[in-house]
């Protein structure tokens, strides 16, 4: 029997200003209505689908905000008429407001296509123009779910143009309505069973580096360290704690499960995983090899092991990254019925191999970005793969618990090799000019909550504010951006160091005004 294990990873970095509570990009928002309801809805028509799904605690966190009024600049700027707009939220509005695939999601809707290429033209927009723009925008991001079943949607999308401002308002609430089913879904489906739901460290840090950024000539001698350097385990252990104490108040229990962020792991974390009371991890194929210095091996890959140690066990899962990555990056490119005969056919492959063995091939993957570069956001690709699993007998879906207590793990890895998903090594978020400067601004900014360092006047919301903002900036993703010229990201991190200076009382500094 091949027992197969889906882990989908749902992340979005903290776009939230904590001095103005605004959010400065949408992708919350956006990627909410698209991606992060559905794929458990779609569960519902294939009850012998069992999945995981791994929920970012900065996440869930930027989703109750929307829930409780925040807004971020694209929805503020949605919300206001059209008749009110200054030119230069008009010019926002064109450059911004068709970020999203042009083809599968642009294209899906005639009216927002022809604004898509009047603006490609240098063509001016009219006041319904700008209105109609706003409405699409928002509107075309639904999942395919939404646009089927609320009937409010549904008019306005059979309405096509001239919307009026009336129209645009509905679209707005309901975005806010869907970001409310989202956490009690999760929690429906994982009480019913036919789900797990995991956790990451809190702001999606990479805990080894925030152990120390020396870790990171584990993974790689030839990488280039910051050139100051940063060490503070307890924010590791902090960033994993507080994970788990946000997903015990929003269902109920303690995680079974984590993914560390970007899977980056090493030996130095694994005692934070085991005192949280993790029970299990999911890395890639390429760290276990590495662990146990032996080549690929489908008899070492399909199988969960145990890192056992003085303070406990943990139990590790390695995704199979070829066919991770044929869903993530391949498969869209094909018809629907070709891709999920060229999965299923990898898989009958394997368990031939097996022959009456039992396996477990786990696939680990972004839960959201890639449904995009498919037809119907996927949907259509994702219906067809669970019903061709739901009839295959020699597969069986399960969640990465349910699996574990069935099969405890019985071989062990002594030493877990540092690195990550990319490579097997740190250098997406260390080692590149940018990258490093953005990594000394960060320790220099840590060296101010050092007990020596911050005055011992300070209000207890404002230090409590200050660590907040702290462990924000140690987030993978600023600096998996830096030496991409994204920014965004670049205002944004220096945004949350600045306002991490502010809550101190203390001088912002002046290098933190300049894109790095």
């Amino acid at each position: 029997m091949i027992y197969l294990a889906f882990v989908w990873h749902m992340h979005q970095p903290y776009y939230r200003d904590l001095i103005t509570g605004q959010l400065h990009l949408p992708w919350v928002r956006l990627h909410g209505i698209k991606d992060y309801l559905d794929m458990v809805k779609i569960l519902e028509h294939y009850p012998k689908i069992r999945q995981t799904f791994n929920l970012v605690p900065s996440l869930i966190e930027q989703i109750q905000a929307y829930c409780d009024g925040a807004q971020d600049t694209y929805q503020i700027l949605s919300y206001k008429k059209a008749s009110d707009l200054t030119h230069d939220e008009k010019h926002f509005i064109k450059d911004h407001f068709f970020s999203a695939h042009p083809d599968n999601i642009i294209a899906v809707s005639p009216r927002y296509h022809h604004l898509y290429l009047q603006k490609a033209s240098h063509k001016d927009f009219s006041q319904q123009d700008y209105l109609d723009l706003q409405t699409w925008f928002n509107l075309a991001w639904f999942d395919p779910y939404c646009k089927k079943n609320n009937p409010e949607l549904r008019k306005i999308i059979a309405k096509a143009r001239h919307f009026s401002e009336e129209d645009k308002l509905i679209v707005l609430h309901e975005q806010i309505e869907t970001l409310k089913e989202i956490i009690p879904t999760y929690k429906e489906f994982q009480e019913k069973g036919q789900i797990e739901v995991t956790t990451t460290p809190y702001y999606h840090p990479i805990t080894p580096l925030l152990y120390n950024t020396n870790i990171a000539k584990e993974a790689n001698r030839s990488t280039s360290l910051p050139g100051v350097n940063f060490s503070y385990p307890e924010d590791a252990r902090a960033q994993i704690q507080q994970a788990v104490a946000l997903y015990t108040k929003a269902f109920g229990r303690p995680p079974e499960g984590m993914w560390p962020s970007e899977e980056a792991v090493s030996e130095h974390i694994i005692p934070f995983f085991i005192e949280s009371g993790i029970k299990w991890i999911v890395a890639d194929e390429e760290i276990l090899f590495r662990s146990l210095k032996k080549k690929r091996s489908a008899e070492l890959l399909y199988k969960a092991h145990t890192l056992k140690r003085k303070d406990g066990n943990l139990a590790g899962l390695f995704r199979d990254r070829n066919l991770s990555d044929l869903i993530g990056f391949m498969y869209h490119k094909m018809t629907e019925h070709a891709a999920v005969a060229d999965f299923i056919g990898h898989l009958h492959t394997i368990a031939k191999a097996f022959k009456e063995k039992d396996c477990l091939i786990t696939i680990a993957m972004d839960g959201e970005n890639a449904w995009e570069y498919y037809r119907n956001d996927g949907w259509d690709f994702l219906s067809h793969l669970y019903k061709c699993l739901s009839e295959d007998k020699l597969i069986q879906t399960v969640t990465v618990s349910e699996y574990l207590t069935k099969f405890p793990p019985d071989s062990n890895i002594a030493r877990i090799s540092a690195g990550s998903w990319i490579y097997g090594n740190f250098n997406k978020w260390m080692g590149q000019e940018q990258k490093n400067k953005a990594w000394e601004y960060l320790a220099l900014a840590r060296k101010e909550l050092e007990p020596s360092a911050f005055d011992s006047q300070l209000s207890a919301e404002n230090l409590e504010m200050a660590w907040k903002q702290i462990y924000i900036c140690e987030g993978s993703d600023w600096f998996w951006w830096y030496g991409d010229n994204n920014d965004d990201f670049d205002r944004l991190y220096r945004k949350h160091l600045s306002n991490f200076y502010t809550f101190l009382g203390k001088k912002i500094p002046e290098y933190l005004t300049k894109p790095i």
